[in-house]
């Protein structure tokens, strides 16, 4: 044998013992061996006959044990048959093979509006990360089967809307791949606050446009999306503006890690972590991705969204499910409470009209605005515990209103009631209380035609006839402001 062979025969062995990298949230991060991963995309391809068909056969083991997409469907429908009274299901669009994606209502009210604080999941990001898909079906079972005895259960179901999408990439769990049935990475297929990412809405895959229109229907005040291949919770930022690694926070960094700090502290053994302090990171901190969800939903839909890496495994074997459930199951119940039971919550009233009013909240020293919602008014405004902010509620036409809190571990209700501006006051006033006060005006031409007898008399009856009519509007306003608050819940502080 000449040194050539000898050589070759090296550098085989050597290949065979080299590890592959695991891609979780961008494919960059992590570099496991085979024997840890499970099912993670392959950075090149190992020669010889028997191990392909080794890798064949892993394949087929690991997907054995998960919901297909047939699979998937029938549980949710069957799910809504046995929990009907608080679920529904609907779908939001199609994947490029024309799989719906069916997401999971669960209410007290499912289908109907109310002035609570809307909150999503959304699973199987990248379709080699199955994990969360299994996760979200069993925490939907979860809530159904221990709704009303269990009180989170029932705190969930009664003061939040929570809508599931267990699977955003339906054809990549099929194929098995990261991508969808177009080679295309989801979670790089947004619009990125930094670099043109697919700007034209036509550029973009379906099930990307899928989730924006869906946010463009349902005003969610905070979501979360379940990857694999680490853990820990992230976010935002989850890129620069250089492209170089470094935390990079956002205006509500701390509310965020509030919330990423919910999860991790709830978790089996995600906030012992030794790579991530707290089992928390900024997303840009870790590695920079571009094109994200996660910084998508917080810049134009207004809601705030975490990236949980749930399983250091992208694919573990079926068998592991119950015991990752476990280890997750607090923390995806309490992320979800945590939008109801901290922050700060209310609704925008009219002084003139005591109608809802669809404004602003923004808070002093945070450059970042929540809007209320278009129906009830109500906003839903995340903050970080313990500290004290100075609150303010604007709206087109009406003079601002500002209050100082301190916020405390649990949830504050604050309402304000706006008074329309000067001049346009009174002509906000007469359109809205529905009072045309037409005596006003048949005094006027009384007075015209009797002018030189009896100006003084009429006119006299002119003012009292208006100081009425502008008494009853008054009257009539007072009562609507009324009628609203005991329709939006319990009484709280209002900002008058």
């Amino acid at each position: 044998m000449n040194i050539g062979s000898l050589w070759q025969i090296l550098l085989l062995m050597l290949s065979s013992c080299l590890p592959y990298a695991v891609e979780s949230r961008g494919g960059e991060k992590n570099i496991l061996s085979s024997s840890s991963t499970g099912l993670a995309n392959l950075t090149y391809v190992r020669t010889g006959k028997r191990l392909l068909e080794a890798q064949h056969e892993k394949k087929i083991d690991l997907a054995k044990g998960y919901l297909t997409n047939n699979d998937l469907e029938n549980a949710l429908k069957d799910f809504t048959q046995r929990c009907g009274n608080i679920s529904r299901i609907y779908s939001i669009g199609k994947s490029v093979k024309g799989v719906p994606l069916w997401v999971i209502e669960i209410s007290d009210k499912p289908g109907e509006e109310e002035a609570e604080p809307a909150f999503k999941y959304i699973g199987n990001v990248h379709g080699d990360e199955p994990v969360g898909r299994e996760l979200l079906v069993r925490l939907a079972n979860w809530i159904c089967d221990n709704y009303p005895e269990d009180p989170l259960a029932a705190f969930i179901v009664d003061k939040v809307h929570l809508h599931i999408l267990p699977s955003m990439n339906p054809d990549g769990f099929s194929l098995r791949k990261r991508g969808n049935a177009n080679d295309i990475d989801l979670n790089r297929d947004f619009p990125d606050q930094f670099f043109p990412v697919n700007n034209e809405m036509s550029g973009r895959q379906p099930e990307t446009r899928a989730i924006m229109n869906w946010l463009r229907k349902i005003q969610f005040t905070a979501s979360a999306s379940l990857h694999g291949g680490a853990l820990v919770a992230n976010y935002p930022w989850d890129g620069t503006e250089d492209k170089r690694r470094y935390y990079f926070p956002c205006p509500d960094d701390g509310a965020f890690h509030f919330l990423a700090s919910v999860y991790s502290h709830s978790h089996h053994n995600m906030s012992l972590s030794k790579e991530f302090e707290g089992g928390v990171t900024n997303g840009a901190a870790w590695y920079p991705i571009y094109g994200g969800m996660q910084d998508w939903n917080y810049i134009h839909a207004g809601c705030f969204e975490l990236t949980l890496e749930v399983s250091d495994n992208k694919w573990p074997p079926a068998n592991e499910l119950p015991t990752i459930w476990e280890y997750n199951k607090k923390s995806m119940l309490n992320l979800i409470a945590s939008v109801a039971k901290t922050g700060i919550h209310g609704r925008i009233f009219s002084a003139a009209s005591g109608r809802p009013l669809p404004g602003y909240i923004m808070i002093k020293g945070i450059n970042y605005t929540v809007k209320a919602g278009r129906t009830f008014a109500d906003y839903h405004r995340l903050l970080a515990p313990l500290e004290n902010y100075e609150v303010m509620a604007t709206m087109t036409g009406y003079k601002s209103k500002t209050t100082t809190i301190k916020l405390e571990k649990e949830a504050m209700g604050v309402d304000f009631i706006l008074d329309p501006e000067v001049p346009n006051g009174e002509n906000q006033l007469e359109s809205e209380c529905d009072c045309t006060c037409t005596t006003s005006k048949s005094g006027l031409q009384v007075m015209g035609s009797l002018w030189t007898t009896h100006m003084e008399a009429y006119f006299l009856v002119v003012v009292v006839l208006g100081f009425v009519c502008i008494l009853l509007c008054r009257r009539r306003a007072r009562f609507s402001f009324l009628r609203h608050r005991q329709q939006g819940g319990p009484k709280r502080p209002a900002v008058a």
